[in-house]
């Protein structure tokens, strides 16, 4: 004999195996990543007591101010990550949810993909030095351009070792020095001709930058959007593609001449 089901009948049996979604989702790890933001180091300065760039054999000229590279703090490769805090993640302007594969393209254990970026911050830091001293026309003959950014791993601080290598050497070309005293924050990679590349995690480097007092942030231009779209108060973006780019609008910044905005 057939039972007529009534319309809240139906309903509440409808989404049974909805609630049984939900709640095996709530259980399982999700293929996400969750970021936030995380430490900045001043490449002007000391980062754990030692310097981040020493430069011997030839002379330098004293700094001011701050170039502060940025990073994100992502959980593991192989971390449980449940709906809860996907779901917390995205209703949070400091946090990020990813897909887990555009964190960690290679896979592998957390020991190899640590392994993988220090290879990556390691081959940066040369390719940072052949883009700042390409830059300035100067090669490297006797002089010794050293980099130390202890454990911190990726490409993304290129862009921002290039530019203290250059502030170290030669300043803004005239006798001052390329922040105007400011504290300046930024990411991107470099390549030896200067090229400025994406990097990932923005939005999460701008909040990582206000925090620890910076008023510019230097980003590449195919992300301002994404760093526009999370700015915090008081933070100026500044789009760049190339290093040229980049020293051009730190000097614009301290003689009111024209700087580029998203």
């Amino acid at each position: 004999m057939l039972t007529r089901l009534t319309r809240p009948r139906v309903l509440a049996l409808c989404a049974l195996p909805v609630l049984a979604l939900f709640g095996t989702a709530a259980f399982a790890p999700l293929p996400f990543t969750l970021a936030r933001p995380g430490v900045t180091a001043d490449v002007l300065g000391k980062d754990d007591g030692r310097p981040v760039i020493t430069i011997t054999g030839t002379s330098t000229r004293p700094t001011d101010g701050q170039l502060r590279m940025t990073t994100i703090l992502a959980t593991g490769p192989e971390a449980d990550v449940r709906v809860g805090a996907v779901i917390d993640g995205w209703f949070r302007a400091d946090r990020a949810v990813m897909p887990r594969d555009s964190v960690y393209p290679t896979g592998g254990s957390v020991r190899e993909i640590e392994r993988h970026n220090l290879a990556d911050m390691k081959e940066s830091q040369d390719v940072a030095v052949d883009a700042a001293l390409n830059y300035l026309g100067r090669e490297q003959g006797s002089m010794r351009v050293e980099v130390d950014l202890g454990d911190i791993g990726g490409p993304s601080a290129g862009l921002l070792l290039s530019l203290g290598i250059i502030d170290k050497l030669d300043g803004d070309g005239s006798g001052g020095g390329l922040t105007g005293g400011r504290t300046v924050a930024g990411t991107g990679t470099i390549s030896a001709d200067g090229e400025v590349g994406t990097v990932g995690g923005v939005s999460m480097k701008t909040q990582a930058a206000h925090r620890d007092g910076a008023s510019v942030f230097l980003v590449p231009k195919a992300e301002c959007a994404q760093a526009e779209a999370e700015r915090p108060d008081g933070l100026r973006i500044v789009p760049v593609s190339t290093l040229e780019d980049a020293v051009g609008s730190l000097k614009a910044l301290q003689t009111g001449g024209t700087v580029p905005s998203c």
